[in-house]
């Protein structure tokens, strides 16, 4: 299906209100990207430019600085999380549950939700077979948390024409890779039935500002402060959903992690604000949806 037939047109400001519990405003969720990448392949980012050109294999300038993200940069991260007890989504590689179990098991001990993001680090557009690369996904992340994924979200946010279809049919609820809303919207899938797209975020990711933008570490904080302050002036009619999108390697970063903990100060502050889950977002939504009437949804 073209995106258009996945998903219709539907104004923001014409929609059923959506109400929070507790009185809240808006929801904010933060993603923590785990992946694992392919020494024999090119990688799939790089800091430094390889002098002669080309692509060099191993790249090991390169698969060193995502490695010390895994090594160091998460622990880091996490004693942010803690500190402010903040529920984290981890999107990882199904690769990541045998390479990094240590990094898992500190997620599951915190009962983070887990989310495919491909068995490893690779264009889903390059993988070879995309529906058995979701089953294999799926099954390392049932076996290591003991329940399958609900949610998704493509490598680089990667698909193929048929990707929302594939989730659809493997079991999955929602996807994130459809950054075009600031709620959660239904697309239509070959099977009848729909997947779920949860308010994602290009704007406010540390790849976008810290990779390709090459903004200095004080923007992440500048950035989400300035996207918080206009989503909560937007809520005062209807929930809406903000993404926070981290990677262990970038944000993970000694001279970047001041200012991810100082987002977390700041938006903690408002009692009106939740820190949920994906899943946590996608049930919510699904009892509004249940609770308006079929006539009025957009």
């Amino acid at each position: 299906m073209l995106p258009h037939e996945r998903l219709a047109y539907s104004p923001i400001t014409q929609r059923p209100k959506l109400v929070l519990p507790g009185g809240a405003r808006m929801v904010v969720w933060v993603i923590v990207n785990v992946e694992e990448w392919d020494i024999h392949q090119t990688m799939p980012r790089t800091v430094l430019t390889p002098p002669a050109g080309g692509s060099p294999s191993p790249d090991i300038p390169n698969w060193a600085w995502h490695e010390y993200g895994n090594r160091v940069g998460f622990w880091r991260m996490l004693e942010v999380f803690d500190q402010f007890k903040v529920p984290g989504v981890l999107a990882v590689n199904g690769s990541c549950l045998g390479s990094y179990p240590q990094i898992a098991q500190a997620a599951k001990d915190r009962n983070w939700e887990f989310l495919g993001h491909g068995f490893i680090q690779k264009n889903m557009q390059k993988v070879e077979n995309e529906a058995e690369a979701i089953r294999l996904t799926s099954e390392a992340i049932q076996k290591f948390t003991g329940k399958p994924p609900r949610g998704w979200l493509g490598p680089g946010l990667t698909e193929t024409w048929e990707t929302p279809d594939l989730l659809q049919e493997a079991g999955y609820d929602y996807v994130c890779d459809w950054v075009l809303d600031d709620q959660p919207v239904q697309l239509k899938t070959r099977s009848g039935q729909s997947i779920t797209n949860i308010p994602y975020t290009q704007e406010c990711n540390d790849v976008a500002m810290m990779l390709i933008q090459h903004h200095p570490a004080r923007e992440y904080y500048d950035r989400a402060m300035d996207q918080f302050d206009q989503l909560y002036e937007d809520s005062r009619e209807s929930a809406r959903v903000m993404a926070l999108v981290v990677h262990p390697y970038i944000m993970g970063a000694p001279h970047r992690l001041k200012w991810f903990r100082k987002v977390f100060e700041r938006i903690s502050a408002r009692k009106d604000v939740l820190f949920w889950t994906g899943e946590q977002i996608l049930d919510w939504h699904r009892e509004q949806a249940r609770s308006t009437p079929a006539g009025a949804r957009k």
